[in-house]
């Protein structure tokens, strides 16, 4: 009779994935934050600090941002950083709900899923950070436009595989740029520059994970399932991205919001900005061959390319 014990598992049994999600997983034991000890929740805000490097402003290098006094360009970066955070928490809600249902019958034993979950309490975490970090940044809770909002609920329902992963890390990269930036600005008010470091870290792991599952569900797939997703990864990409900053930031900035809106979406040094910090990734999606004609439509529009 053969025996009733599950035999152990052995190198070919382990699932794909499985030495990356080991690896993190050790990491993790190693380095990692309570947003809750280690950010300064208790010190009142001081309002001589940005919220966000000056460079990264929507308005910086306009004829607007000339015009304003410092007390102003300070309030606006606070503001534009508690809508970045705001968005953040929006989209680590989507990210949580797409891992959860991809691992949802796997093996929980496996390294895999562990460290999966592992990533999901990373973003609870990050995301009552964010929170914390928005209203100490006196923000109100920014949210994105209501199209945006009823996309990303179609998207965390049907996205899978590739077109999971390859979105988050969008998101997660164009985040980790300017946070790098921010967390080491002496201008930046310390709590937020500690909140960025903490995401910096922590995300480093996750993007790490996001690139190596999209490699590896991509394998094998055929040009009209590379086309279409690489299609469907760009438009999730540019509502994410045209999402980060609230137009109503500017109004809540002492601001008029029109003249600022207009001048921001003409704003080439922030376009700049953009384009540089996604360098990175746009050479992991093309290496991909995620970058198609159509989907390079949706990169142009957002400033990502």
């Amino acid at each position: 009779m053969a025996s009733s014990t599950a035999r152990p598992r052995t190198q070919d049994d382990r699932p794909p994935g499985g030495d990356v999600a080991r690896r993190l997983l050790d990491s993790a034991a190693k380095l990692a934050y309570d947003p809750a000890v280690e950010v300064d929740w208790e010190t009142p805000l001081d309002k001589r600090f940005h919220g966000a490097s000056p460079e990264w402003s929507t308005l910086y290098g306009t004829a607007y941002w000339d015009e304003m006094t410092e007390e102003q360009r300070r309030e606006l970066t606070r503001q534009e950083a508690a809508s970045v955070a705001c968005t953040g928490i929006w989209f680590e809600m989507i990210l949580q709900q797409m891992v959860l249902r991809d691992i949802y019958t796997k093996d929980p034993t496996g390294a895999e899923v562990q460290w999966a979950l592992t990533e999901i309490a990373d973003e609870c975490r990050h995301s009552i950070m964010f929170a914390r970090g928005a209203a100490k940044l006196e923000a109100p809770p920014y949210r994105p436009h209501r199209f945006a909002l009823e996309l990303g609920r179609a998207f965390k329902t049907l996205a899978f595989g590739e077109v999971a992963y390859a979105a988050i890390l969008v998101a997660e990269e164009v985040l980790d740029v300017m946070q790098r930036d921010w967390m080491r600005d002496e201008r930046v008010v310390p709590f937020v520059r500690t909140i960025n470091n903490i995401h910096v870290v922590e995300e480093s792991r996750h993007m790490k994970f996001a690139r190596d599952e999209t490699r590896r569900r991509l394998a094998g797939a055929g040009p009209l399932r590379r086309r279409i997703n690489a299609l469907v990864i760009a438009i999730a990409s540019y509502v994410i991205v045209t999402s980060m900053v609230n137009r109503k930031v500017y109004a809540n900035a002492g601001l008029d919001e029109r003249r600022a809106v207009r001048e921001a979406k003409a704003n080439e040094h922030h376009k700049a900005m953009m384009r540089s910090s996604c360098s990175g990734l746009m050479e992991f999606l093309a290496s991909a061959r995620l970058l198609t004609g159509p989907a390079l439509v949706f990169y142009k529009r957002a400033h990502l390319i």
